[in-house]
């Protein structure tokens, strides 16, 4: 599943149903430049990453090197105005000309690969959640066990954990979807009322707040959408903003309320994809799609890390010598393990330096592929940065896929997981949706309410969760890199993780994420205890001498790895 903002939004929504209203704070007048990420506190008073600064005071004037940065995503609007000069371009592929003419084994990849696509070239949309894969796999076996089986095995303690997950809060999800529902069907009726008394479309609780009317119908309306606003956590949302997270939720609710012992988890992916989902090495499937009409999350992601800078339209990306490679894996619904694993094959095979990771889930079946995949990015010098997730739980001890430790032991040297960390202006410092953890998660980034590129176009709009926050990193690490090519992989996280800073106005104490009337230490929901920082992070890299790494060459095959 996708790593959004629906958390938040999700969380806003239980407060609506179950009519309960929360105390946060909203700060009015005091306004947050779009760009905020991009700024920096000693000048703009926001928890920003200080990359202009960076620009002004550091690179004035010098030269970096260009660096691929791959986003394993849902799709990339290739013809957005802020994107298309920053797509990667394949230099031994004649586009559309139906031979794979530098032989990897994709078929016209010009700017990546679709690995959600069939050869008819259409595309995977929707998939189901992982649980209930796996419930569907094991429930014939477990359901109704017989006196044989052994109650003490690994897989019987899997299969409690999976059922748990899936067979009681089934029955919970079809009550929840019917009373929000209602709900929806309330919001449409306020926003109806409220976009005809504004003759505006969008609005938020300032401009919410500005109605005063003898009109009751709009004065309910006005009371009942600013009290959801504020109960989502995040008081600068406008509706432009809630509603496609509000349906995106509705519609997840839809899909769990649905599971039923008939239900083929499988059946979508048979049909449209045709691969065999238990052989990791049945790779070359696909098509080279890397837009269609699903690039939602892809493209706002991608505007974050590298849309064109000082064009004079849209936004600025964080990095200024970066292509974006598009490899196409995250459907709405749980990524593939196998899917995962291939795409980090194939991005490091193509050339990519930083591989951002936007998505995750709480079950991997097929971890030790995803784990082969994590060493066969470091064995290549590559970087990857993956987003903690938007459950507000302690990663440390909840599970949440993919991760740095390897079933077999160890932890990847080569990956950042990065939490989200608010404007420190509005709302909690900390996103009350992001997981954390001391060991687990790196190091937090900003992550609410981040305007970037969306498809369809030449849109933008602002999207919050840690999927925002992972591009962040991603930008500023390409950034460092590409001003610093000779520093390894490693050296780059160290680079990262180092020179992040704490809450520059001097906070200790931050609302702890899924509880957050409980204050707890900054410090404490991240093995470094800071937010990433360019300025910092460039100054740092300027002061390494570069570490020896094996070229291993961009040819480099993909390693066999035994069948699941």
């Amino acid at each position: 599943m996708k790593s959004s903002g629906a958390m938040a939004v999700m969380a806003g929504c239980v407060a609506m149903m179950t009519v309960l209203t929360t105390n946060s704070a909203y700060a009015q007048g005091n306004a947050v430049p779009k760009n905020w990420h991009l700024l920096d506190y000693a000048a703009d008073s926001v928890y920003g990453t200080s990359v202009q600064r960076a620009y002004a005071e550091l690179l004035k004037g010098r030269k970096s090197t260009p660096l691929v940065v791959a986003v394993i995503d849902s799709g990339i609007d290739t013809l957005h105005e802020d994107l298309k000069s920053i797509l990667w371009t394949n230099p031994k592929e004649i586009p559309g000309n139906g031979i794979d003419d530098d032989k990897n084994g994709y078929v016209d990849d010009v700017h990546g690969w679709n690995f959600l696509g069939g050869k008819d070239g259409r595309s995977l949309k929707d998939d189901s959640d992982e649980a209930t894969r796996e419930y569907v796999r094991l429930k014939d076996k477990y359901k109704n066990p017989d006196s044989a089986l052994d109650h003490n095995s690994k897989e019987y303690a899997y299969w409690q954990k999976v059922s748990a997950k899936i067979a009681k809060p089934s029955t919970e999800s079809k009550t929840t979807y019917k009373a929000m529902l209602k709900l929806q069907d309330n919001v449409n009726r306020a926003s109806s009322l409220l976009t005809k008394y504004l003759d505006k479309n969008d609005y938020d609780v300032p401009k919410l707040d500005s109605i005063q009317t003898t009109d009751q119908d709009v004065m309910v309306a006005k009371n009942f959408m600013i009290r959801l606003f504020k109960s989502t956590g995040d008081s600068a949302i406008s509706y432009a903003d809630f509603k496609p997270e509000f349906e995106e939720y509705i519609e997840d609710l839809r899909k769990k309320a649905e599971i039923s012992d008939n239900y083929t988890p499988n059946a979508k992916r048979a049909e449209i994809v045709g691969d065999n989902i238990n052989d990791i090495n049945d790779r070359y499937y696909g098509n080279n799609d890397v837009m269609g009409q699903f690039g939602f999350h892809g493209t706002h992601v991608s505007g974050i890390i590298a849309a064109a800078r000082n064009n004079g339209v849209g936004m600025d990306g964080v990095a200024d010598n970066v292509k974006i490679m598009a490899v196409k894996a995250v459907p709405d619904g749980d990524e593939r393990d196998k899917d995962v694993a291939l795409a980090i094959r194939y991005a490091v095979d193509n050339g990519a330096r930083v591989i951002n990771m936007s998505f995750g889930k709480s079950f991997s079946p097929h971890k030790d592929w995803v784990d082969d995949a994590f060493k066969y990015a470091a064995a290549h010098n590559v970087l990857l940065i993956h987003a903690a997730g938007n459950d507000g739980k302690n990663v440390d001890s909840a599970e949440n896929y993919p991760n740095a430790d390897f079933l077999n032991g160890g932890t990847a040297s080569n990956v950042i997981t990065v939490g989200a960390s608010s404007n420190g202006k509005v709302g909690a410092k900390v996103a009350s949706f992001s997981n954390y953890g001391k060991r687990t998660v790196d190091l937090f980034a900003p992550g609410v309410q981040i305007y970037a590129t969306l498809p369809g176009g030449n849109k933008y709009g602002s999207l919050s969760g840690t999927s925002m926050a992972c591009p962040v990193v991603a930008g500023v690490a390409a950034l460092v890199w590409s001003y610093y090519p000779d520093l390894s992989a490693e050296q780059i996280k160290y680079v990262l993780l180092k020179s992040a800073g704490p809450l520059p106005d001097g906070t200790k104490e931050v609302n702890k994420p899924g509880q957050g009337n409980i204050l707890v230490p900054f410090a404490d929901l991240s093995a470094t205890g800071g937010l990433v920082n360019a300025y910092s992070a460039l100054k740092l890299a300027g002061t390494l001498k570069p570490e020896k790494v094996e070229k291993l060459g961009k040819k480099a095959k993909v390693m066999k790895v035994k069948k699941g």
